[in-house]
C-alpha cells in the first residue's frame, strides 16, 4: 500500500497548532527558532499566544508551514515515509519539503513573501471568492463562462467548488449559481481573489524569489496543484509554483491521480480535517488519517501494521 502525505491550505490554521509537539520534542523548539529566523516573525508568539495575526495571509502561510513540517518530522522520525506528497494551495510548499525538493527554511521564507504578494497585489475590495456547494463543475463553468472577470479557483471535491475574480463579477455569478441549483453559495472572507488571473503579477514577482531558492531532486514525487500531474522533475517546480498563484487548484483531480498511483492511505498532516472531508467525497476507498497531535501518530502506525 502506498502512502501519501497531504497538507491543508489557508483556513486550517489555529492558535496552538503543533504545541504538543514542541512540548514533547526538543528538536521542535529548534524548528520554531529556525522558522522565526527564516521569516522574520516571532513564530513561537504567532503560533502559541492569542493574536489576530494568525489569520492575516502574510503570517498564516509561514505559520501553517512551520506547524505542518514539525508534525511531518515527528512522523518520519518514527520511520513513516511517504511514497508521494500533495498539498492544497499553500500546502504544496509543505509537500515539496516532504518530497525533498525544498528546504524547510526556504518554504517558510517563500510563503511569507507569497502571502504578502497574494494579499497586496489587488487593492482591497476589488477581488473576492465564493464557495459553491451542490453543483458540478461543468454547470458552474457554463454559468460563469460569459461573466468577465470570474473564474474557477478550487476544485475541492465533487459538489464543492470555489470561484474567484473581480468582486462585481463574483457577486453577479452568485445568484445565477443559486438559480442553477446550488445548495449553498457563500462569499468567502478573504483578502483577495486568490487563484485568479488577477494575481498573475503576484506570481511573476514571486518567481524572482523562487529563482533564488534552491530546488533539489525529489526523493519522492508530488502532485502539482495547477496540473494535477505527478511531478518528479525538479526543473518544473519553479514554473508550477509561479503559475499556481493565479491558476485553479485541481485538488479533486489530484486525489484521483493519487488513487491511480496506488495510494491506499492518505496521512493528512496539519490542523483540521479539511482534506479528510474532501477525500471521503472524492476517493472514499482511500483510507485517510489526520495527524495534528502527537498521539495521532499511533493511529498511522496501527494502520500500517494492521
Amino acid at each position: 500500500m502506498k502512502i501519501a502525505f497531504a497538507y491543508p491550505g489557508q483556513g486550517a490554521q489555529k492558535i496552538g497548532m503543533a504545541k504538543d509537539f514542541v512540548d514533547t520534542f526538543d528538536w521542535a523548539k529548534e524548528m520554531i527558532s529556525e522558522a522565526s529566523e527564516a521569516s522574520g516573525i516571532d513564530m513561537e508568539k504567532l503560533l502559541f499566544e492569542e493574536n489576530d495575526d494568525i489569520n492575516i495571509t502574510e503570517y498564516t502561510q509561514p505559520a501553517l508551514v512551520t506547524a505542518c513540517m514539525i508534525m511531518t518530522k515527528a512522523l518520519t522520525d518514527e520511520g513513516i515515509e511517504p511514497d508521494i506528497t500533495g498539498g492544497l494551495s499553500l500546502g504544496e510548499y509543505c509537500a515539496l519539503v516532504a518530497s525533498g525538493a525544498m528546504t524547510y527554511a526556504d518554504a517558510v521564507k517563500l510563503t511569507r513573501i507569497r502571502g504578502s504578494l497574494m494579499s497586496n497585489t489587488v487593492p482591497a475590495g476589488e477581488g473576492t471568492m465564493a464557495a459553491i456547494v451542490g453543483l458540478d463543475s461543468d454547470t458552474i463553468e457554463s454559468v460563469i463562462k460569459d461573466i468577465d472577470g470570474c473564474t474557477m479557483a478550487n476544485y475541492n471535491c465533487p459538489g464543492q467548488i470555489v470561484i474567484t475574480g473581480k468582486t462585481e463579477s463574483v457577486e453577479k455569478a452568485m445568484p445565477l449559481l443559486s438559480e442553477a441549483g446550488a445548495r449553498k453559495v457563500v462569499q468567502l472572507k478573504v483578502s483577495g481573489p486568490f487563484h485568479s488571473p488577477m494575481l498573475k503579477p503576484a506570481g511573476d514577482e514571486l518567481r524572482k524569489y523562487l529563482d533564488d531558492a534552491a530546488i533539489s531532486d525529489l526523493k519522492v514525487p508530488y502532485v502539482a496543484n495547477c496540473s494535477a500531474e505527478i511531478v518528479s522533475d525538479a526543473s518544473q517546480i519553479r514554473d508550477l509554483l509561479q503559475k499556481q498563484v493565479s491558476s485553479p487548484v485541481m485538488w479533486e483531480q489530484s486525489l484521483y491521480k493519487m488513487k491511480e498511483y496506488g495510494v491506499g492511505l492518505i496521512v493528512e498532516i496539519g490542523p483540521g480535517k479539511t482534506i479528510a472531508g474532501f477525500v471521503k467525497k472524492t476517493t472514499p476507498e482511500i483510507q485517510v488519517i489526520n495527524v495534528s497531535s502527537v498521539e495521532d501518530i499511533s493511529k498511522v502506525k496501527e494502520a500500517l501494521n494492521g
